[in-house]
C-alpha cells in the first residue's frame, strides 16, 4: 500500500484527485492539504510515501516546498503549465502531469511510483535470459541498450540479452541512479566515468547523448558533477 496526500488549493481540481486515488488499490490517501504548510503538518504525523502536488499553491509554492524537504518522499507535480517541467525533473520528481489530468495519465504515474517502490526494496532485477531467470544486482549495471524488441543489461563482468522494453525498464529503475540518454541507452550514474556534450564513457564504452535528451542529460550532469 503506499500513502498519499493531495496538495492542492483548487477545491475541483482536489475533487477529482480524491476520486482518482479511490478508483487505485494500491494508493491510501492520508489527508487532502490547501497549502504546503497543512501539508508540513499532515508528514510530521503521517507516514506519507506520495505527494500529489500543485505547483501554483498560496504562499509557499510546489516547487520552493519540495527544496525545503531534506528526504522528500515520491512526488508526481500537477499544474496547468508546462514550462516547469525541467526544473521539476532536477528535483527528482516521479512525473509532471498536465491539467486537465486524465485518469490514465494518472495510472501511469502511479504505477511508476509503484515500480520504483519495489525495486527499492529489492536490490536485484530479475530477467529471462538463457531461458532461466537471472538475478542480476542493480549496484552491477554499467548501462542498458535496446536491441529492437529487446534490451542488452551490461554488468561489470557480463552481459544478460532478454526481451524486455527499454521503458519499461527504465521505470523499474531508481531514477537517482539511473539516466536515459538515448533512446537506446540507459545509464548507472555511478558508473559514468567521463563526458562531453555528445557522449558518456561508462568503462570504455563510448555511449552517444541523444539530440531529444541533450538538455535533460546536460543539466543532470551539470547537478551530479559541476
Amino acid at each position: 500500500m503506499i500513502s498519499c496526500i493531495i496538495v492542492e488549493d483548487e477545491p475541483l481540481a482536489t475533487d477529482v484527485m480524491v476520486e482518482y486515488v479511490r478508483r487505485v488499490s494500491f494508493l491510501q490517501l492520508k489527508a487532502t492539504c490547501g497549502d504546503a504548510i497543512a501539508a508540513l503538518g499532515v508528514m510530521q504525523r503521517e507516514q506519507v510515501d506520495l505527494i500529489f502536488l500543485d505547483l501554483h499553491l498560496p504562499g509557499l509554492k510546489g516547487l520552493d516546498f519540495i527544496k525545503t524537504l531534506p528526504n522528500p518522499p515520491a512526488i508526481i507535480l500537477t499544474t496547468a503549465y508546462h514550462q516547469y517541467a525541467l526544473e521539476g525533473y532536477e528535483l527528482n520528481v516521479v512525473d509532471y502531469l498536465l491539467k486537465p489530468i486524465e485518469f490514465k495519465r494518472f495510472v501511469e504515474a502511479v504505477n511508476k511510483v509503484k515500480l520504483r517502490k519495489s525495486s527499492e526494496l529489492r536490490k536485484t532485477i530479475s530477467v529471462q535470459s538463457d531461458k532461466k531467470t537471472v538475478l542480476i544486482p542493480v549496484e552491477d549495471i554499467l548501462f542498458i541498450e535496446s536491441q529492437k524488441e529487446y534490451i542488452k543489461i551490461q554488468t561489470s563482468t557480463t552481459s544478460h540479452v532478454t526481451k524486455y522494453a527499454l521503458s519499461r525498464i527504465e521505470e523499474e529503475l531508481d531514477a537517482s541512479m539511473f539516466m536515459r540518454v538515448h533512446r537506446s541507452f540507459i545509464v548507472s550514474v555511478s558508473k559514468i566515468r567521463a563526458f562531453t556534450g555528445h557522449d558518456i564513457e561508462v568503462q570504455g564504452k563510448v555511449i552517444p547523448i541523444g539530440g531529444n535528451y541533450r538538455e535533460l542529460v546536460g543539466e543532470r550532469l551539470k547537478e551530479l558533477f559541476g
